[in-house]
């Protein structure tokens, strides 16, 4: 009993007892310096600064171009680089299929392999005779109380005469914010309005799709043919709900906003439009608030 007591305090005391360390001149024996260790403050000491250096080593490896030099970590350039070749390679592919549609649809016009349809003229007459006889067109009491408020709130119209001729309206495609205007010395021959992620984008006017695809730099892009040598153009979003050749009406959902694309800064629609291959203020025409 007497040994087992003696041993923890034998350990104990070799932990605790006390050394001097001293540094001396080689030539002179003159103290330089000294220290009071024990075998407990080295052991302390030793273990921090371990810690100390492993822990400085992951962060210099974890946070540093460093870890590019240890085997098993791929360059950030190469990634970098990768990126960008996959994001080309999906555009190119994108264009070899619209291409390939193009010249399909050339191919059926000069070979002659169309669908000829047949309409009979007296039949088609006919029959929006008879459509229109079966409907009532007499005018009911609500119907004509509605007329007669219309015409009373646009007697004293200031813009009365202001219509135009063809009677075309844009509607907007999203509502919100313009971050950015339209500024044709600057080249932006657009305005960026600012919109929550996947709000729908609506047609400005009734048109065929003419481009749906994937750019690198602008996204999910989607391009609209509409009368009178007007296009729209909806650049950054997050899916498209329409293909190339589909018609669509003003108002209708073609897809829904994000931030796709290498020139994109945030959630928000980059809207354009060219009437007969000249850009225009979009602002000019539609109210986005």
């Amino acid at each position: 009993m007497t040994d087992k007591k003696k041993k923890p305090k034998k350990i104990k005391r070799k932990l605790l007892d006390k050394y001097r360390l001293m540094i001396l001149n080689e030539n002179t024996f003159e103290e330089r310096l000294s220290f009071k260790l024990t075998r407990l403050n080295v052991f302390v000491i030793t273990s921090l600064m371990a810690i100390f250096f492993i822990a400085l080593t992951y962060l210099l490896i974890a946070f540093t171009p460093l870890k590019e030099y240890i085997p098993g970590y791929s360059s950030t350039a190469l990634k970098k680089k990768a990126t960008e070749l996959s994001y080309k390679t999906d555009s190119l592919q994108g264009v070899i299929v619209m291409n390939d549609r193009y010249y399909e649809s050339i191919k059926k016009v000069l070979t002659g392999d169309l669908n000829a349809v047949d309409f009979n003229k007296d039949s088609i007459i006919q029959a929006v005779k008879l459509e229109a006889s079966e409907v009532d067109l007499s005018p009911i009491a609500e119907d004509s109380l509605l007329r007669e408020k219309v015409d009373k709130e646009d007697k004293y119209n200031l813009f009365e005469s202001a219509t135009t001729a063809t009677n075309f309206v844009l509607f907007p495609p999203v509502s919100g914010t313009i971050s950015e205007a339209y500024n044709a010395k600057e080249k932006h021959y657009a305005v960026d309005i600012v919109v929550a992620k996947d709000t729908p984008i609506k047609a400005t006017a009734d048109g065929i799709v003419i481009f749906a695809e994937w750019t690198a730099s602008t996204g999910y892009v989607i391009i609209i043919e509409h009368s009178y040598g007007l296009i729209s153009i909806y650049k950054h979003n997050a899916a498209l709900t329409k293909t190339q050749g589909d018609l669509v009406k003003a108002g209708e959902v073609i897809a829904t906003a994000g931030n796709t694309g290498e020139l994109s800064t945030g959630p928000h629609l980059h809207f354009e439009l060219w009437n007969d291959g000249y850009p225009i203020n979009p602002t000019n025409f539609i109210d986005f608030k």
